[in-house]
């Protein structure tokens, strides 16, 4: 499978936004779109002055959202499909498929520092689904769905003080999170105003069906 293996933080510098894809780091000093928040590149500063074309304010909408989720470029057209292919707003369709991936769902319960630390445990195994066992970190959760570590992981000890780090971190409404047992719930869809504002659905929309 194809991944990305490039500095993270380089990511952020060319969207001109913290994507917070590294975890505490991305909170802290040491976050490198803090301390150089340009393009990166020889002419990263050349092109940030020039004005974008409407297609690219297109482009960088989607990339922006591609990668804050972590998604593969075809993987996120085949949820661009879906969502459209689904009754009602089709930016705030796909931005529902997105946030309930399992790999998402862990990650904003806590139980991982960043998504991509979530998907790297989902896929070792050590997350179940209402009391099954699921390692596809794109499974996608249902309201009312439980999430729970499960009982013979490794991991328990780990998470457990990891969650010590995370629980300074955004409580969501539509998560029910119970810390001293390990798990949480799935309430509902999330309400598009609960989302991150900064983020364009409507131009991905339009970047879909130039």
């Amino acid at each position: 499978m194809a991944r990305y293996n490039d500095a993270s933080c380089r990511l952020c510098r060319r969207e001109g936004d913290a994507l917070f894809l590294k975890g505490t780091r991305c909170y802290s000093d040491k976050c490198a779109f803090k301390r150089r928040a340009q393009i990166p590149g020889q002419h990263g500063k050349d092109r940030m002055m020039r004005k974008q074309t409407g297609y690219e304010v297109q482009l960088r909408a989607k990339q922006k959202v591609r990668r804050i989720y972590g998604i593969l470029e075809r993987q996120f057209e085949n949820y661009y499909n879906t969502a459209s292919a689904m009754p009602g707003n089709t930016g705030t369709n796909l931005l529902h498929l997105l946030e309930s991936r399992l790999d998402n769902v862990v990650y904003r319960m806590g139980f991982g520092l960043s998504r991509s630390q979530a998907r790297m445990w989902v896929t070792q195994g050590h997350f179940a689904v209402n009391g099954q066992k699921v390692d596809i970190p794109s499974y996608r959760v249902q309201p009312g769905d439980t999430i729970e570590v499960r009982e013979n992981s490794k991991l328990r000890k780990q998470l457990k003080e990891l969650m010590e780090k995370t629980s300074g971190r955004e409580q969501h409404t539509w998560l029910e999170v119970d810390r001293d047992a390990m798990k949480g719930k799935f309430l509902a869809l999330p309400d598009r105003s609960l989302l991150d504002q900064k983020i364009q659905e409507s131009l991905i929309v339009e970047y879909y069906s130039r």
